[in-house]
């Protein structure tokens, strides 16, 4: 298992590698095919977020789904264990589902991130400019746009899509910690986003139109 910490902004002391390479070391206990682990140290430089100013995001690229997991806190070993504690319980959820999955030998395939390695890291990279927002072309390509002289920035990111069922893609919402999470739904084959509303309550959104996108 590859572990690579890297620094957003600011600079990663040895110590601090050491200590995330110990701790991650666990991982394999849930995740034993795990191929690389990257862990992103942002600082945030307003005094007004003091309390969370230190910002650790840890992602498990496995054969499986990408699962993701970060936090914040005044110290970025706090945050690093934090963010541990929501990547474990994740890993964990993972580990179940997929032996369920061979229990009751269900025959679908299993949602994965449809990115080749090299697109995943590419993802990372942000390009700025000041022009308006630049059509995106191939999957995991981000970029960033400012609004003219205003402070709002956008930033877009282009994904590919498998369809899903709406089970499938919540769980994969659920696994990368985000509050929505936008896929093609493998019955209507409508775009659609599943969002996340109150407790273990989710809203759908579907757009009245069909994509051309095949899946089995």
């Amino acid at each position: 298992m590859e572990i690579v910490v890297v620094g957003r902004h600011t600079e990663v002391a040895d110590r601090f590698r050491r200590h995330a390479e110990e701790k991650l070391e666990k991982i394999e206990q849930y995740s034993p095919t795990v191929r690389r682990v990257d862990v992103e140290v942002t600082h945030e430089n307003n005094p007004r977020q003091a309390n969370v100013r230190e910002r650790v995001e840890i992602t498990v690229r496995d054969k499986g789904p990408v699962v993701r997991a970060e936090a914040s806190a005044d110290d970025r070993f706090g945050a690093l264990d934090l963010a541990l504690d929501k990547l474990q319980e994740r890993l964990r959820r993972v580990h179940e589902r997929r032996n369920s999955k061979r229990r009751v030998q269900r025959n679908f395939i299993e949602p994965v991130d449809v990115r080749t390695f090299e697109q995943s890291l590419a993802a990372e990279k942000v390009e700025e400019t000041e022009e308006a927002p630049v059509h995106l072309v191939n999957p995991g390509e981000v970029a960033e746009t400012q609004m003219g002289d205003s402070p709002v920035m956008i930033r877009q990111k282009l994904h590919s899509a498998e369809p899903m069922s709406l089970d499938d893609a919540i769980y994969e919402m659920e696994i990368v910690g985000h509050d929505f999470f936008l896929f093609v739904d493998k019955e209507s084959k409508r775009p659609a986003v599943v969002y996340r509303r109150h407790g273990w309550t989710y809203g759908v959104v579907e757009l009245n139109t069909q994509c051309g996108c095949e899946g089995d």
